[in-house]
């Protein structure tokens, strides 16, 4: 069974990994996930999560657009994927760019890992790892477009 502390244990190895320059991230751990972002509660952020894909439980670890409004949830993946080729290079290939996973009008740029084993005690590290990359690939780029 899931620990309540593996996504406490998540963000406290993230706030650790993201760049100094980027500022302060602010974040927040529940039960099932974390999520990490920059300023005021936003509904741009990145997100390192449980859910069920084909009655599978995957870990889900990137970025999230979720606007009420499909179009501003559009225009903030256009942005990004603009500069596809230069996150590219620092996330590769398994990034997937569309739908959230379970909730039409979200977008994301997010891959998943089969979930865990919560008591083994480097996994909490690598999700924060990857999610550390993820804002240190995608945060200059969405900055820079507001």
């Amino acid at each position: 069974m899931l620990e309540p502390s593996f996504f406490d244990q998540v963000v406290d190895a993230l706030t650790g990994s993201v760049p100094a320059a980027l500022g302060r991230v602010r974040t927040s751990a529940h039960r099932g996930g974390c999520k990490a972002w920059f300023g005021e509660p936003a509904r741009e952020h990145y997100e390192a999560q449980l859910l069920r894909v084909d009655g599978e439980l995957v870990v889900e670890i990137g970025f999230h657009a979720e606007h009420a409004n499909t179009a501003a949830n559009d225009a903030v993946i256009a942005r990004l994927t603009e500069s596809e080729k230069t996150w590219r290079k620092a996330l590769g290939t398994e990034p997937v760019v569309g739908e959230f996973l379970g909730r039409a009008g979200w977008r994301r740029v997010s891959e998943t890992w089969p979930a865990p084993s919560f008591d083994d005690a480097d996994a909490s590290f690598e999700i924060a790892d990857r999610l550390g990359e993820y804002i240190t690939a995608l945060e200059p780029i969405r900055r820079a477009a507001e």
